[in-house]
């Protein structure tokens, strides 16, 4: 067992670990840190993939500022046992069905996947210096549009957000 496998089974260890403590979890603050823990062993991942470009940005945009802002949210809205919906069992057993639906697909992916472990080949697919010649070179076109649209986007929001 190589030291890639290791490391795969401790960050998937985690990651369903903490996604269990999400979901488990009875204090929304613990379950937004079991969330930003996943967010964390998730980026790991990325990086036993070789593709660090999405591992900073799944710690940056997710953990980083989502997780602070659910996190403000959380903290505002003062929840208490009070303002709690009361629990609907048809909703909980449809939960349920869900849940083991979606085991049984995972089980099946699992069971039909041919595709071996981390293959110890060095590759620079996921390198950012990769990536930026391949945006810059063949996308370039939608990339200026894009940033056109998100641009205008800022500027609707600022239009709209603004007293009269």
């Amino acid at each position: 067992m190589s030291i890639y496998e290791v490391l795969f089974w401790f960050l998937t260890a985690m990651a369903i670990g903490c996604a269990l403590g999400v979901i488990l979890s009875r204090n929304p603050i613990n379950s937004v840190l079991f969330l930003i823990a996943t967010f964390f062993a998730v980026s790991g991942h990325y990086l036993l993939m070789n593709a660090q470009f999405l591992a900073i940005v799944n710690i940056i945009v997710y953990a980083g500022a989502i997780m602070v802002l659910f996190l403000f949210v959380i903290m505002l809205m003062n929840l208490n046992a009070d303002t709690e919906p009361q629990k609907n069992r048809l909703v909980q057993f449809a939960g349920i069905i869900s849940g083991g639906v979606l085991f049984l697909v995972v089980l099946a992916a699992l069971s039909s996947s041919t595709r071996g472990f981390v293959e110890e080949t060095s590759t620079d697919i996921g390198l950012i210096k990769n990536l930026g010649k391949t945006l810059f070179t063949q996308y370039v076109l939608p990339f200026e549009i894009s940033s056109v649209l998100f641009l205008s986007a800022m500027i609707g929001a600022v239009v709209i957000g603004r007293k009269e």
